[in-house]
């Protein structure tokens, strides 16, 4: 048994509003990831339809990715000689019929020992206490993470006012700074949570407990993080139409290849401390 995760994440936008936010930013935050061999290798994203996958209910948009992480590994993992460069990649299959999205990672040397599968409810307001209907022996199972982009005390990474909610004012919109308490102030309008399940698997003997835990605050803060941006990069988003974001991930699987196979290197992105070690 692995450990399931329900995170949490209340944001000042509408459900349409994010699902633009989210894709611009995913975009954005890939370029950050990539540099020196490492980083995200887009192999497809395409329409699907719901024949190919009745278990989303919908059509939608699927993506492959192949992340390659050799370099942003901790370094003891590189120096025991045990890995080929493919053995140290995980695979992303993506199935996105929004506002129900499903993501599941795996990696071809652990197989079955190994997966990440993420389920995420993107709904109006804050507090469902059981959107995917989890059934109850899940349900004792279940962690619940409640991350507020705008509480500083738990922020980690680079900081910069400009991403910083609680300091941030959209021009475009009005929206911000995200003050403590917003999320119980009712007078801020419109609000949007995404219930987020993360069923996380390691199965390796005296290993696993501690690299799912690894995993678990590996995503909190790549969850964290990446949401501050979405909301303090509206401006940069805000009245895009989905051609325009099309547009713009094509755009990007261009830049990725490139920039994936700069020898330039440079860490980047939540790794970055782990590789150091």
């Amino acid at each position: 048994m692995g450990r399931i995760i329900e995170y949490r994440i209340t944001l000042p936008l509408t459900v349409d509003e994010y699902k633009i936010g989210q894709l611009y930013s995913v975009a954005e935050a890939s370029r950050k990831e990539t540099g020196g061999g490492d980083g995200v290798e887009i192999r497809e994203n395409r329409p699907f339809i719901r024949e190919e996958c009745e278990e989303y209910g919908s059509s939608g948009q699927y993506t492959y990715k192949i992340m390659h992480l050799e370099h942003k590994l901790p370094k003891f993992i590189t120096r025991l000689g045990l890995f080929e460069p493919q053995d140290l990649q995980l695979h992303e299959k993506a199935w996105n019929a929004y506002p129900y999205c499903k993501t599941v990672y795996s990696n071809s040397w652990m197989k079955n020992d190994f997966h990440i599968i993420i389920t995420t409810w993107h709904r109006i307001g804050k507090d469902e206490e059981n959107v995917h209907k989890l059934d109850e022996e899940t349900l004792k199972e279940r962690e619940i993470v409640n991350i507020d982009i705008a509480d500083n005390s738990l922020f980690t990474g680079e900081y910069n006012v400009e991403e910083d909610p609680s300091k941030f004012k959209s021009e475009k919109t009005g929206r911000g700074p995200l003050k403590e308490g917003w999320i119980e102030d009712s007078s801020i309008q419109p609000k949007m949570t995404c219930y987020k399940i993360y069923d996380i698997k390691f199965k390796l003997w005296g290993f696993q407990g501690a690299v799912e835990c690894s995993i678990a605050r590996a995503v909190e803060k790549l969850l964290r993080n990446f949401h501050r941006e979405v909301f303090c990069w509206i401006d940069k988003w805000f009245g895009l139409t989905m051609d325009d974001i099309r547009y713009l991930e094509d755009e990007t699987k261009i830049a990725l290849d490139k920039d994936r196979e700069n020898p330039e290197f440079k860490v980047r992105g939540i790794f970055e401390a782990q590789s150091q070690k």
